[in-house]
């Protein structure tokens, strides 16, 4: 299955989403009070310009010429207003800019008349400049535009201590959302790994996650009952074998006069037998116990339970010193039913089947086993589905009528001792089957 290039988990998920939201949330709110804040500050500080303004107005209106002059300069050296003659040569930038200053500027010309002009620059001198007119002389009034500008750096803090409010708000509330999936996540993964009496709470206020929890458990519940049954089955099969395998031994070695014949069968009989005692191994399930194997002698004692030529013929070449870490049953069936596999699909019209074997390293601590044939091989489309349980090719390698569960049962012995199985078309023709095994000192 193909796996997303970027891939989180859900508290994740959910942490990045909520944390979002709640800061753009934080973000907007803060710009809706500042829009908000504008016109009432706007119009604070207009009534505040307008009425210095008309206080200097009549200050300079009520005085002479020659006091005007003084009370001009004994404005100009004030520091929070000066009060300055304007030149026509004077060169200002309007102090329109944004909502703010166009929202004072308009409430002071309405306040002081239309030819009042509001400027943020007055020969290259920044501040908050206002002209007006005495008896047809101009005058500038200066004061600091900062007392009268919406500014966010006061709210700094805030600002911060809102973020990382949200943030540990976000990861408490995806906390709560995801911790029953997760509980649900551990419980799956308890299941499948075989612990069947798993169980998540059904008193949960939530009745979604409630009812998800019961249906749960009433899956496993279930799962326990077919694994028990399972359990049962397997070993009443098994014990029920063992008796006629008994009889039939017996029968053989008392009737069966050719020596050679009769060691055959004896063999044939111990190996249904250790096959039996692999069935009671699955009904009482524990982690296989694996030994240091000799990989020639096994391929090689599978490969003699193959005795009749005119159907198969295998030829063998391991290297006698390689030994694998196995369990002796499970990769003795692995080659019994892929050497089978072969007899049945692997040969052309009216030939015995060629299987080869032999032996390569592999990476570091493992070597690869290779058994091709020279049948018709396995549409390439076909080939991910050899293993799956009950599954059957197309009429090419089916001639033979078969369950489909040979190499499934490959696959699923592969697995139990830690090995891996690929399956390709050789060239040339036929099935080229790699079994990856861990390789012992």
């Amino acid at each position: 299955m193909t796996q997303p290039r970027l891939a989180l988990n859900l508290f994740w998920r959910t942490f990045a989403l909520l944390a979002l939201l709640l800061i753009g949330s934080v973000l907007a709110w803060q710009q809706t009070f500042k829009a908000l804040e504008a016109e009432p500050r706007a119009l604070e500080a207009a009534q505040q310009l307008a009425g210095l303004v008309n206080l200097s107005r009549a200050a300079l209106a009520d005085a002479d010429s020659i006091n005007r002059v003084a009370v001009v300069k004994s404005l100009s050296r004030s520091e929070a207003v000066q009060v300055e003659v304007a030149e026509p040569g004077d060169r200002w930038l309007p102090y329109d800019v944004n909502a703010f200053s166009t929202r004072l500027a308009a409430e002071l010309r309405g306040r002081l008349g239309p030819d009042t002009v509001v400027a943020r620059e007055v020969n290259k001198v920044d501040g908050l400049w206002v002209r007006f007119s005495i008896d047809g002389d101009a005058y500038w009034l200066r004061t600091s535009p900062t007392p009268l500008s919406v500014s966010l750096s006061g709210n700094g803090w805030w600002a911060l201590i809102a973020l990382v409010a949200t943030a540990l708000g976000s990861a408490g509330i995806a906390r709560l959302i995801n911790q029953p999936l997760r509980e649900l996540s551990v419980a799956a993964g308890r299941i499948r790994e075989g612990e069947y009496d798993s169980r998540l709470d059904e008193t949960t206020l939530t009745s979604e996650i409630r009812e998800v929890n019961m249906g749960f458990n009433r899956m496993a519940r279930e799962l326990a009952r077919m694994e028990e049954d399972r359990t049962v089955m397997l070993a009443g099969i098994s014990h029920d074998l063992r008796t006629p395998l008994a009889r039939l031994r017996l029968e053989a070695e008392m009737s069966v006069n050719d020596e050679q014949a009769r060691q055959f069968m004896a063999q044939d009989i111990d190996q249904l037998d250790a096959i039996i005692s692999k069935f009671m191994d699955y009904a009482r399930p524990n982690e296989t116990k694996l030994h240091a194997i000799n990989l020639a002698e096994l391929v090689e004692r599978e490969a003699i339970a193959f005795r009749d030529p005119t159907q198969i013929r295998i030829s063998a070449d391991v290297p006698q010193h390689i030994k694998v870490w196995a369990d002796e049953t499970e990769l003795g069936r692995v080659l019994l039913n892929l050497f089978e596999n072969a007899r049945r699909y692997g040969n052309q019209a009216g030939e015995p089947t060629q299987v080869e074997v032999d032996c390569l390293p592999a990476e570091a601590g493992h070597v690869l086993l290779r058994l091709r044939d020279h049948g018709p091989g396995v549409p390439p489309d076909k080939l991910a589905s050899l293993t799956t349980p009950f599954y059957r090719g197309d009429a090419a390698r089916t001639a033979a009528t078969g369950a489909g569960l040979g190499l499934a049962i490959v696959d699923k012995s592969l697995q139990r001792i830690g090995a891996k199985l690929e399956l390709a078309n050789a060239e040339g023709g036929g099935l080229l089957t790699l079994i990856k095994l861990r390789q012992a000192s």
